[in-house]
């Protein structure tokens, strides 16, 4: 087979075993999710459990004012993948016309006017009630004891805390309270609490002792009874009173003015956490499951539908005729994710169809398009908005900047310090790139769980991180910012409208053989998660890798598409590689007119996998090291 052969050294051994497996993006979560397997829990108890301690030990990648996404199999039903639907929509306040007469332009990065419903908390709840086998007891007591007790804080959640320091002292105060106690930023290592956020949880156990505000009554007499309990409480009782209070209070937000949020209880007890039936694609005898296009999820699979007809040669991300050939088609995949991706009727069946992926790939050429160039679906009308290398907003405007300018032509050949420092292509392994100003690229956390008898989960937690909108201080959290990713222009596929759903970029992926799931993985890092996915999936299905040699193995991503966070900015031929792909690969690629940012050797990506062979129960994981902090466990 002409496919690059894996370095025989990885940085850690691909885990294998029979009892159970958990892979995430921080070792307390994994070794939360693996205790939980070994006291008898399931993969959906592993899950939950390890979901609420990211809360607490990534603050700045997740929160529970978040969102996040899941896939999933029963071991009852194996072979069907289901969407676990944490995405809230936007409140009953939040029109184009109210951000328009604040005087914006774009929905703001940072600020609780871009905050959509918190979704996470409820959708966690869904599947513990619906498929886990714990009490909410036992499966929040890690995150309480962790937020209560205290936990060793991480490198990167203190160099947040710095980088928006100076707004937190000026403008949100009860943010700087809670992570700047004593007007001091905490060190790397440093025992950090979050008092407000244990009692938060520790109420929400209450509640299904009937002592919640929402559900006064008798105790719940069941297990199912007692979640649901804590999830009125949540979304009709003293948090969304709390969360409606909180917003009220006018704020700095990314866009250097204030404004108020314009959440209320009501748009808090309006949400539910729901299941979905998966979008899917067939390639190379897997199937891979992925949300439907509210999210990005399906451009993967558009990506796969276009590669699918290529040879294995061609496939290769090692090489430069691999590197070039995805790059290509992960522009065309994603500029039909900005034409016709949104909360709406969107033409998926057609989008993955043999007819339209053949007339996708023969756009790719052997030099790299500068183009944006979505495709033509019958009926349709691709939505094309004027595109921003740089973000100036237009005279007038209250948005931070200068005059504007569309369309210009980005520099090549730039430096990863050189574009992080213009905003472009910066290389991120799923960390955020935090401004002073709150506004955050980059996010994430994911969780991925197997366990003995065949349930698998894949999940992606986001948004509500510490840096969006000034914490809450009897909750110990923030909301997230996720309606950043509507546009206020209208006629988009993903404009702002009230109660619809922004177009998140959380996308965990589920794959199945031989009608039974065998792998569930994911990464954070925005607009990058489904491109760094995508080589994983490419070296395990067609290349023979390993798990811990495919996430291992050098990445890159285009950037020659508008991304999804403020401000929308796009870098027309843009790709970002690290080193390691080596600099025959490298050159090759300039030499076709790909515009490289060099991104050092380990810095691109934050994957997690686990896999179950069904034939003999034999159960791996692998997670990534790239930042040592993500980490697999088990036996």
């Amino acid at each position: 087979m002409s496919f690059t052969r894996p370095e025989t050294f990885t940085t850690r051994p691909t885990l294998q075993g029979t009892f159970g497996m958990s892979a995430t993006t921080h070792w307390l979560a994994t070794g939360t999710a693996q205790a939980v397997l070994e006291r008898g829990g399931n993969a959906f108890d592993a899950a939950t459990a390890a979901a609420f301690v990211l809360h607490v030990v990534e603050p700045h990648l997740n929160g529970p004012g978040g969102d996040m996404t899941g896939v999933f199999s029963t071991a009852e039903v194996p072979g069907k993948p289901v969407v676990l639907m944490g995405q809230g929509p936007a409140p009953v306040g939040a029109s184009v016309q109210h951000f328009r007469a604040e005087g914006l332009e774009l929905v703001p990065g940072s600020g609780a006017l871009a905050a959509a419903v918190p979704g996470a908390v409820d959708a966690w709840l869904l599947l513990l009630r619906d498929h886990g086998t714990w009490e909410l007891a036992e499966v929040l007591d890690f995150a309480i004891r962790y937020a209560r007790d205290g936990h060793p804080v991480l490198a990167r959640v203190c160099s947040t805390i710095s980088a928006v320091a100076g707004l937190f002292r000026e403008h949100w105060p009860t943010s700087a309270e809670l992570w700047m106690p004593e007007e001091r930023i905490p060190v790397e290592g440093e025992l950090v609490r979050n008092p407000a956020l244990a009692r938060t949880l520790q109420k929400l156990v209450q509640a299904g002792a009937g002592l919640g505000e929402a559900f006064a009554a008798e105790p719940a007499h069941t297990r199912e009874e007692r979640i649901d309990a804590a999830r009125r409480e949540w979304g009709e009782g003293f948090v969304a009173r709390s969360v409606a209070e909180s917003v009220r209070t006018p704020h700095r937000h990314s866009a250097g003015t204030d404004h108020r949020g314009v959440m209320t209880m009501a748009d808090m007890a309006g949400f539910r956490a729901s299941y979905e039936e998966a979008a899917t694609f067939e390639f190379r005898g897997h199937t891979i499951a992925k949300t439907g296009p509210w999210g990005q999820g399906p451009a993967l699979l558009q990506t796969l539908a276009i590669l699918a007809g290529f040879d294995d040669d061609h496939l290769d991300p090692s090489t430069e005729l691999g590197a070039h050939t995805i790059l290509e088609a992960q522009k065309l995949a994603l500029a039909d994710r900005e034409a016709y991706y949104g909360d709406a009727d969107v033409p998926l069946d057609y989008l993955l169809s043999e007819e339209y992926a053949a007339s996708r790939r023969e756009l790719i050429a052997e030099s790299a398009s500068l183009e944006f160039r979505p495709g033509s679906v019958p009926g349709r009308e691709p939505y094309v908005r004027a595109l921003r290398t740089e973000y100036f907003p237009p005279s007038g405007s209250n948005d931070a900047g200068g005059p504007p300018a569309f369309g210009a032509a980005a520099a090549p050949g730039r430096t990863g310090s050189a574009a992080a420092a213009a905003g472009v292509g910066e290389p991120t392994i799923g960390e955020p790139s935090v401004a002073s100003n709150g506004e955050t690229r980059g996010d994430t956390c994911h969780i991925d769980v197997v366990d003995r008898w065949g349930n698998m989960v894949s999940a992606t937690p986001s948004g509500g991180w510490l840096q969006s909108s000034p914490a809450i201080p009897e909750l110990g959290f923030c909301l997230g910012t996720r309606l950043q990713m509507t546009w206020l222009d209208p006629g988009t596929p993903s404009t702002l409208a009230p109660g619809k759903r922004p177009r998140t970029t959380l996308t965990p992926t589920l794959v199945l053989r031989d009608g039974v799931a065998v792998s569930a993985l994911g990464s954070p890092g925005g607009d990058q998660q489904d491109q760094w996915q995508l080589l994983y999936l490419l070296r395990t299905i067609v290349g023979g890798y390993s798990p811990q040699q495919a996430i291992d193995a050098p990445a890159f991503h285009t950037t020659s598409m508008p991304g999804s966070f403020w401000p929308r900015t796009w870098e027309p031929g843009g790709a970002v590689i690290e080193d390691r792909l080596g600099d025959d690969v490298i050159s090759g690629l300039e030499r076709r007119g790909h515009r490289i940012t060099r991104a050092g050797g380990w810095t691109l990506g934050r994957l997690s996998a686990v896999v179950r062979d069904p034939r003999t129960g034999v159960l791996q994981a692998a997670a990534n090291p790239r930042g040592a902090q993500g980490y697999a466990a088990g036996r």
